[in-house]
């Protein structure tokens, strides 16, 4: 498996819509999906509003930025909601206010400066961290949840990866899905209930309060800002410098789009969205390279959404976690060898180490690591500084 950016070598084009574009858009699927199904059924949400914002937001970054570039659920926020039920309302009242503090940093050029104060070793360390968070849930708990029949799909689905795997032939992603769809429909899924539920369905207006944003500050944004710095912003623009390094992507038009998705999403009952390094990774490793995955990704929710919402309970075995664990696995290990430039440098190495360990081991851990990383960053620098006098 190869992260090497051979968007060099081809036509640089911004939208293009093939075999490779197609097995691309469900590279993060892995990552999205249990988190929607999640938090609609623990919240209560809307089907038809998450899923055909969610879309919405896929398909305008797809155009916006002619590359890889995903929308993804803000993690913290959707752990916390799925753990402890909160309610829709303050999901939503949470997103706007995290789009209003994400305007703010973005338009005052002081998310620019807190970008520029952290070293590549630190954001290294968030990519790391991510990609072993990521294997970990998809070993942990997306490969068993089947039981032996899921075992032995996701080994089938392992395989079939693994041979195609920068396949621009025969891509990977259709397979698999393919694989998981034929398990569904023998063991957990009947079309005709499926088809029972299939019917337009509009999203659905919803005006946040007051209450609700203060609420959902405190409660779920406060919590997601330094996830969302770490990965949303600094790692999403290093991933895309590594990947596509002509594109100039700065740290303002990523917490911008950040922002006006957040100022829109709560409006039509859409769940908080962010960008994310692991997403682009995971479009990337399976085969995109243009906007034409995520949009094509963000048709399949919209039409979800507008169509088989009403019919969501059967829709969701319809991608058994056991193939989705195969797919986030193999965009956890994508993640986690983009670190490899560090390896030439002990401190540089170290910090990647400490920032990575930390995000997956500790509470608040990108906080923690975020921390520990600029203070050991700063300290080898001041050491090697001192010696080389």
């Amino acid at each position: 498996m190869t992260t090497s950016p051979p968007a060099i070598a081809e036509p640089r084009a911004r939208i293009r819509f093939d075999r490779n574009e197609l097995s691309g858009a469900f590279g993060d699927m892995g990552t999205d999906f249990p988190l929607i199904a999640g938090m609609i059924l623990a919240a209560g949400l809307n089907p038809a509003s998450v899923l055909t914002l969610f879309g919405a937001m896929q398909i305008l970054t797809g155009l916006l930025y002619g590359i890889p570039m995903p929308a993804q659920p803000l993690k913290a926020m959707a752990v916390i909601v799925i753990s402890q039920k909160a309610s829709g309302a303050v999901l939503y009242g949470a997103g706007l206010a995290i789009g209003l503090v994400m305007l703010v940093l973005a338009a005052s050029g002081l998310l620019t400066r807190l970008a520029d104060a952290v070293p590549k070793s630190v954001v290294r360390g968030i990519q790391f961290g991510l990609g072993l968070q990521l294997a970990t849930l998809a070993l942990r708990d997306y490969v068993p949840a089947e039981g032996a029949g899921g075992l032995i799909l996701a080994v089938l689905a392992f395989f079939i990866t693994l041979l195609l795997l920068g396949n621009r032939r025969i891509p990977p992603a259709p397979f698999v899905l393919a694989l998981g769809l034929a398990f569904a429909f023998w063991f957990r899924v009947h079309p005709k209930l499926l088809m029972q539920g299939v019917g337009f369905v509009p999203p659905a207006l919803h005006v946040p309060t007051r209450h609700d944003v203060w609420v959902g500050f405190y409660v779920l944004a406060i919590p997601q800002l330094a996830l969302s710095f770490g990965n949303s912003i600094l790692a999403t623009r290093q991933v895309a410098a590594d990947l596509f390094p002509g594109r100039d992507l700065t740290i303002k038009k990523i917490g911008l789009t950040y922002s006006a998705m957040n100022l829109v999403n709560p409006f039509f009952g859409g769940v908080p969205t962010c960008h994310g390094s692991g997403g682009m990774v995971g479009h990337y490793t399976f085969g995109a390279r243009t906007g034409g995955s995520v949009i094509i990704y963000g048709l399949f929710y919209v039409l979800l959404g507008l169509f088989f919402s009403a019919a969501f309970q059967q829709v969701i075995p319809l991608f058994p976690r056991p193939v989705l664990g195969i797919m986030l696995l193999f965009e956890a290990l994508a993640l986690v060898l983009l670190c490899r430039d560090m390896a030439s440098s002990i401190a540089d190495f170290a910090v990647v180490l400490v920032v990575g360990v930390s995000a997956l081991a500790l509470p608040y851990g990108y906080v923690v690591g975020l921390v520990l990383g600029l203070l050991l960053h700063y300290l080898f620098l001041n050491r090697l500084q001192h010696l080389s006098r």
